[in-house]
């Protein structure tokens, strides 16, 4: 009883503190800016920043963009990065629907035509991988070098068998039920997946998670992360329906958190891949940006400098 009023009482501190980046760590290097991209019917939050051949980078749920400020100040010094928050999540825009993958991948289509960027690299983790996914099945021109981080891609490979992991529970979570229950929560809800993604839970910082927290405490935006979810089903469909007549043929980096999806990720895009390279962030979970940001920035800089 005193563990869940101690956690009570977190959430509510928690959802009393402004979200500010520069005081979780998260404050972009000098030079990035701001910028809110109109694009596919909704308004993405975008960061941008450097100078050089382009890189997206595309987060995943439970942290946002903000998730990269690492990767993205070491890429900056020769690349332009671009990273936006996507549909529904940080402080991007969180419509009625489009989140569905497919649909998402148009969303950073769009925002490369708003910066002029023809061709990139592509970067991304968590749910950003399933949009970036779809990114570079729509697109196979504008995609260089792909990199996918530590999640499954819904339709790809063993995605059945991954669904029947306990652990992802959360995949089927949602409807106006579970917003009720979580509505206030938040903090409480994030750090379920903070705490059981990661190898080493305290890595996943204090001032991470209550930056985070209060983001997906503002109004509507943990309904928008259910859909990302609800909207797996339609994500297979669109894969396998993909799939059926092509695969990727852009050199792909797979890479898997050393105590979490390991050298899984790899044996996933195999599946709709010609050209995969297996990457392993070692003394990491889930969150490898948060447990091991120097292995993971090595591993991606690498790899597109290759």
């Amino acid at each position: 009883m005193r563990h869940l009023l101690s956690l009570w009482a977190a959430c509510l501190v928690t959802l009393a503190m402004p979200a500010s980046a520069a005081d979780a760590g998260f404050a972009f290097p000098t030079g990035f800016k701001l910028r809110e991209v109109a694009a596919n019917g909704t308004t993405l939050h975008v960061r941008s920043g450097g100078s050089g051949p382009a890189v997206v980078l595309l987060h995943g749920y439970g942290e946002t963009g903000d998730m990269w400020v690492p990767l993205a100040a070491d890429l900056a010094r020769d690349h332009t990065v671009i990273v936006p928050d996507l549909r529904g999540m940080g402080r991007s825009a969180r419509p009625a629907g489009g989140y569905d993958k497919k649909t998402q991948a148009v969303d950073i289509a769009g925002v490369l035509e708003a910066y002029g960027v023809r061709e990139a690299d592509v970067v991304a983790h968590d749910i950003g991988n399933m949009v970036a996914f779809q990114f570079a099945a729509q697109n196979p021109q504008r995609v260089r070098r792909l990199v996918l981080i530590d999640a499954p891609v819904p339709g790809v490979g063993p995605w059945e068998e991954i669904l029947k992991n306990p652990l992802l529970w959360h995949f089927r979570f949602g409807g106006p039920d579970m917003e009720r229950l979580v509505a206030g929560r938040e903090r409480i809800y994030l750090d379920r997946f903070w705490n059981e993604f990661s190898a080493t839970p305290a890595r996943f910082g204090e001032a991470a998670r209550r930056h985070y927290a209060a983001l997906y405490a503002q109004p509507g935006a943990m309904h928008a992360g259910f859909a990302q979810f609800a909207a797996f089903d339609q994500d297979a469909i669109d894969n396998r329906a993909w799939l059926a007549r092509d695969r990727l043929k852009m050199p792909v980096l797979a890479v898997g958190g050393e105590k979490s999806f390991g050298p899984m990720m790899a044996t996933v895009m195999r599946a709709g891949a010609d050209n995969v390279t297996e990457g392993i962030v070692p003394d990491s979970g889930h969150w490898i940006m948060e447990e091991n940001p120097r292995a993971t920035t090595a591993l991606v800089r690498d790899f597109l400098a290759r």
